[in-house]
């Protein structure tokens, strides 16, 4: 064991009558973590697919650090919200300085899996509250193996073994009109971002889970139907898949940090008051191409 691991007496706590989730305690983040607490922390990611680290007065080069250790971390094409010091952090905030926002104020105002729109989606993501609103800006997750177990067994039997298209501009232009800040892409963006395409139904690879994975926010259509199916396919998929009892909602405390598995969920930004500012520093993990 490395000299500068220090093995740390922590608990997991999952959420009393939640539909997933779990908070961790008395575990220090700025200490790098040995082979066996990182095990442990890594099965329970797997089992409650969203971990909330207390209490973590921890660097952004600690929380990349950190991040890292569960995989090869990806750059969010909205260069101008990174943190100047560490790329690999995207600013999300409302707060702006010298007229203009200094992070993406309305990241997650729609239902999403993080990075669907790339053609290897994001593992997961980590968000470290640095400036929380006294009012509002929870964050919802929706349990979405929870949805497939549960989803009518004719509608399974339809979108199995389908594919959707994913793309990162489907609704960008709508969020534009209403958030005008909202950086208008250059053509070097919106290539970095061309739609994809991936299955209805994935598999986790780590737990062999089935999942559904279409998103209000960037999937499209479900290809191979007729347009008009897709609409009606995706719109009730939407409407099971964010049902209340599949949902844990995060109120956030200070300095929480939270580790979200994006193959197993989609989240929500709840928003807050605009004059209440918000920020807080998001890792994204790479994934693999979805099966």
């Amino acid at each position: 064991m490395p000299l500068d691991t220090i093995r740390q007496d922590f608990a997991i706590h999952p959420f009393p009558g939640a539909a997933l989730g779990a908070e961790v305690i008395g575990l220090d983040l700025s200490h790098p973590l040995g082979a066996g607490d990182f095990t442990r922390l890594h099965r329970a990611h797997l089992s409650h697919h969203v971990l909330v680290f207390r209490d973590q007065h921890i660097t952004p080069a600690q929380q990349v650090a950190f991040s890292r250790r569960f995989g090869e971390l990806q750059i969010h094409v909205l260069r101008q919200f990174q943190l100047p010091e560490q790329p690999e952090v995207l600013i999300i905030s409302n707060i702006r300085e010298n007229g203009a926002p200094i992070g993406l104020g309305d990241a997650g105002h729609l239902w999403h899996s993080d990075l669907s729109y790339k053609e290897t989606p994001s593992l997961g993501s980590m968000l470290h509250a640095q400036e929380l609103p006294e009012e509002g800006g929870d964050t919802l997750f929706a349990n979405q193996h929870t949805a497939w177990d549960t989803l009518p067994d004719d509608l399974k039997r339809e979108i199995e073994g389908l594919q959707a298209e994913h793309w990162y501009l489907a609704r960008y232009e709508d969020l534009r009109r209403r958030n005008p800040w909202r950086p208008r892409l250059t053509q070097a963006q919106i290539d970095e971002v061309k739609p994809v395409r991936h299955p209805v139904v994935r598999t986790h690879p780590e737990t062999g889970r089935r999942a559904l994975f279409v998103s209000e926010h960037f999937t499209t259509r479900i290809l191979g139907v007729s347009e008009q199916r897709s609409r009606e396919l995706l719109d009730a998929l939407f409407q099971h898949s964010t049902r209340a009892e599949l949902v844990y909602r995060h109120q956030w405390q200070p300095h929480d940090m939270v580790f979200w598995d994006n193959r197993s969920l989609m989240h929500l930004a709840a928003g807050c008051p605009d004059h209440l500012r918000r920020k807080l520093y998001r890792t994204t993990i790479a994934g693999d191409v979805p099966f």
